[in-house]
């Protein structure tokens, strides 16, 4: 179902549910409540909405709050080896959940993520890919601080480029999540709310069952997932190009390093910014503040970006658009996949 084909009770439900989803037995039912609907047209149009506006519903957790190591990964490759490459190498990897090609020298752009008991590590594994790859370079961009994370689309199309949204998760609130551990009883509740739910009344009780506890159990658990700070929230993440946002623009600017924090803290308050994180630099890549914003169309990112550069005077930036979706999928956290290829690799460098 496109956008086109949404009524506003569509694009109501939408907002709610990207928003948060609450932790309680019949969730639905209570978002039935707070946009004046039933319980009913809740479930009837998230079903319809299901693999088309919305991609998933499930827990949104914070990576290194669960003790990962993650990055964003530029890489420059050959054009004619690109898209066997990206598909072939990177993608096999299953801590590469977003893999794209942009409009740039560095040509592709990867998330990637490992567990705390990575063979290899980050920077090993990288390494490895790159020179798998046959990559003429590629660069670790992680995040040297967060000023803001979570996508929340305009869904209804009521906000301006300028409008302001204090960001719900912080550069704080993940190092108090990281002071926290992960025990082997956290894992099997993780494994359970990091799966896509099933739209029914009740949609945890399977879940509880599967690990053993009761249902008021298990989301007493997920909400101290939350309380930590591990869990960001529980909410559906939409496909972007299917419920109306068919650009993504990557704003990267140069910032001089004593107006980081402050320019930072700017360029997040920014409502259409769902990420704004501080990135090292390189002799041959100069952007440090790397802001994401969605919009219908490339006309809507650049007003945006425009809105941005206007207030905070920053001017040195460019866009990188993404121009082929090579892979987009949800980090899988503490299942054997990632450990499979790391053993398979392994024997097959012979290391």
């Amino acid at each position: 179902m496109s956008v086109d084909l949404l009524d506003a009770l569509d694009k109501e439900i939408l907002d709610a549910v990207q928003k948060d989803i609450p932790l309680v037995a019949e969730p639905f039912k209570v978002i039935a409540e707070q946009i004046g609907t039933t319980e009913e047209e809740v479930l009837t149009r998230l079903e319809k909405m299901k693999g088309e506006a919305i991609r998933q519903i499930s827990a949104i957790f914070d990576t290194k709050a669960l003790g990962y190591k993650s990055s964003l990964v530029a890489a420059r490759i050959t054009p004619e080896k690109l898209d066997e490459m990206a598909i072939k190498i990177f993608n096999s990897h299953p801590g590469i959940t977003h893999n794209y090609k942009r409009n740039h020298d560095f040509n592709l752009w990867f998330t990637i993520a490992v567990p705390p008991n990575s063979r290899f590590g980050l920077e090993k594994t990288v390494e490895m890919l790159g020179e798998m790859a046959d990559v003429e370079s590629i660069r670790i961009l992680p995040t040297l601080k967060l000023f803001k994370i979570g996508v929340q689309l305009d869904v209804k199309n009521e906000s301006g480029a300028n409008e302001k949204a204090a960001p719900n998760y912080t550069e704080e609130m993940r190092n108090a999540a990281m002071t926290h551990g992960v025990t082997d009883e956290d894992i099997k509740v993780i494994l359970e709310l990091q799966k896509d739910v099933n739209i029914t009344s009740r949609p945890f009780d399977a879940w509880a069952a599967n690990v053993g506890m009761s249902t008021e159990e298990f989301l007493s658990y997920a909400k101290k997932f939350v309380e930590k700070g591990q869990m960001r929230r529980f909410s559906a993440v939409l496909n972007h190009r299917k419920a109306g946002f068919r650009a993504n623009g990557m704003g990267v600017w140069a910032v001089s390093e004593d107006k980081v924090e402050e320019i930072g803290q700017q360029m997040g308050a920014f409502r259409a910014v769902s990420h704004c994180y501080l990135r090292p630099t390189y002799p041959d890549w100069k952007y440090n503040i790397f802001t994401m914003v969605h919009g219908r169309d490339m006309e809507e990112c650049e007003s945006i970006l425009q809105a941005i550069e206007d207030e905070t005077g920053i001017t040195d930036r460019i866009t990188l658009y993404s121009t082929k979706e090579y892979k987009k999928t949800r980090v899988s956290y503490f299942t054997p996949e990632i450990y499979e290829w790391e053993k398979e690799t392994a024997e097959k460098l012979g290391l």
